[in-house]
């Protein structure tokens, strides 16, 4: 069982398309192109899973920056997700915060100036 990374995909690829160019090349066992949460879009790459890792591999070696739709196809092996956090969306990135736009821990006493670190 192998799971390939398919990038570069036309928006208007459909997951039976997908299906059918891989399995030139050996048995299918998923397919699922990612889509948008919000607007349901097609994002422009998916994930194929072939049950034959060798199948797989032939697959890649075959079909690698070939072109569908008038874009040169990415495939590689899928790597799995990290624990890492991800760029986008939720959560607070670069500070943020409390009310009326100040950041002072202390709230209600005056900031002291502070002196260059040079």
């Amino acid at each position: 069982m192998k799971n390939l990374y398919v990038g570069n995909l036309p928006h208007s690829t459909t997951e039976p398309e997908l299906r059918g160019l891989f399995e030139a090349h050996g048995a299918v066992e998923r397919v699922s192109i990612v889509t948008d949460r919000e607007t349901g879009r097609a994002r422009g790459f998916g994930f194929v899973e072939m049950t034959n890792a060798a199948e797989a591999d032939k697959a890649v070696a075959a079909l690698n920056g070939t072109e569908l739709g008038g874009r040169a196809l990415k495939i590689n092996e899928a790597k799995p997700k990290t624990d890492a956090p991800r760029g986008g969306g939720g959560g607070k990135r670069f500070g943020g915060g409390g009310g009326g736009g100040s950041r002072d821990d202390y709230q209600g006493h005056a900031r002291q100036p502070r002196e260059p670190r040079w």
